[in-house]
């Protein structure tokens, strides 16, 4: 059994065991200062005021959180990080004027990260990835959905997914996979985009599912990507496995993928800069989750999705990193916060719930996920001592994660 401590503030308490937070309801975290807090097996046993901490020698370990807060890991529910190399060529044509499409059109953007991917082998992408993984860990996520997408073919998707699943079994984060073949036509495709959705709807779907491999689906449904019937044909051939569908929405344009998402029940709908009233409308009583990227806005140089008015009618949001090697190469979701409050106006609560439980909801994981409530998974990390939540979310690049838990061990 572990015991934490001289904890300043728990952040991020949820003792009604809710599976995700609506409207204006996220800017209400709960909080207990002066705490302490109890691991057994794994999972959160206890916490409480220090007053009525039980006796430290009943414990096997005891950690001194010197004053930090404790807050509830990062749940981020919509990464790229299983990819070979880097794009920073692109970054400089960015600089230069081109935009994400006219990227793509010249061979670069998901192409160019396929290429790349077909020749690197299992191992080596393994590698890398766990560089990432140990970066993002560090920095406070202790749940992550990693997507393949940059494999195009058959062999290469499944290596992809292959890698996620060792991913899995090397680590105590908690990780999901989707597959996600439906992230581009590939160059020996172009044209014959059904054919396409053909091998994915008859190889690559009846392949992945034999293997166990992803627990959702993915497609990008916008302009220029795939149309909203190809969509539906592979969610619909998905469900037959059993995967329920995820999906790239309205990032370019006002592609119809949100509501296609919510009429066949997709668990999220993600990016949504290109969204409105009757995006909003769609999602309303629905079970979709509305994920937002800003960290892939701010590097792209695009507007940012309608955080505010989302959060106003009533819907629960949630926010990922979308870390990527294309448009948002970093997997730190405490500057994702930061964006959300700087760019789309949400408070640092908002930013919390978003990036915490309605993350986990957006993972499928909201039960054992996401927040500091008896029973759940012990996933939480310690801050330095600083004056206040809001401090967290305001000085951005200031170093305040000390120590990381993981399954109720520390990570380092």
């Amino acid at each position: 059994m572990l015991l934490v401590k001289n904890i300043a503030k728990i952040v991020g308490i949820d003792t009604q065991h809710r599976d995700r937070v609506f409207g204006r309801d996220m800017d209400n975290v709960t909080t207990l200062d002066n705490a302490w807090l109890a691991v057994e097996d794994g999972k959160i046993a206890a916490f409480g005021e220090t007053d009525t901490m039980p006796d430290e020698s009943g414990f096997q370990r005891v950690v001194d959180a010197e004053g930090g807060m404790l807050y509830p890991s990062f749940c981020d529910s919509h990464t790229h990080i299983v990819y070979a190399g880097s794009r920073e060529q692109e970054f400089l044509d960015k600089i230069h004027g081109l935009s994400y499409e006219e990227i793509a059109r010249r061979g670069g953007g998901i192409l160019n990260s396929a290429d790349r991917l077909h020749e690197t082998g299992e191992d080596a992408l393994y590698e890398q990835a766990m560089q990432r993984v140990r970066e993002v860990a560090l920095m406070g996520t202790g749940a992550i959905e990693i997507k393949s997408g940059y494999g195009l073919t058959t062999e290469d998707e499944l290596k992809m997914l292959r890698v996620i699943r060792r991913i899995k079994e090397s680590v105590p984060l908690e990780v999901r996979a989707t597959f996600l073949g439906a992230h581009a036509v590939p160059r020996n495709y172009i044209g014959r985009d059904d054919e396409y959705v053909d091998l994915i709807c008859r190889e690559m779907l009846p392949a992945v599912a034999d293997e166990g491999l992803a627990d959702y689906v993915d497609v990008f449904c916008d302009r220029g990507f795939f149309t909203i019937e190809q969509t539906r044909r592979i969610m619909r051939e998905a469900c037959k496995y059993g995967l329920p569908a995820k999906i790239h929405a309205n990032e370019l344009d006002f592609s119809g993928g949100v509501q296609l998402g919510v009429a066949e029940g997709a668990l999220s709908v993600d990016h949504l800069e290109r969204s409105g009233s009757a995006e909003i409308e769609a999602l309303k009583g629905s079970l979709t989750m509305p994920t937002m990227l800003p960290g892939a806005a701010f590097f792209l140089g695009m507007s940012y999705p309608p955080a505010r008015e989302m959060i106003a009618s009533g819907l629960a949001v949630a926010l990922a990193s979308d870390y990527n090697p294309g448009s948002s190469p970093s997997g730190n979701m405490r500057m994702v916060m930061s964006l959300a409050s700087i760019r789309m106006k949400m408070t640092p609560n908002e930013a919390l719930t978003a990036a915490t439980l309605n993350g986990a909801y957006a993972m499928g994981e909201s039960d054992k996920l996401g927040s500091i409530s008896v029973g759940k998974v012990a996933n939480f990390f310690i801050t330095k001592p600083m004056p206040s939540p809001e401090f967290f979310v305001y000085a951005y690049c200031t170093p305040l994660i000390a120590r990381v838990f993981l399954r109720g061990e520390e990570y380092s």
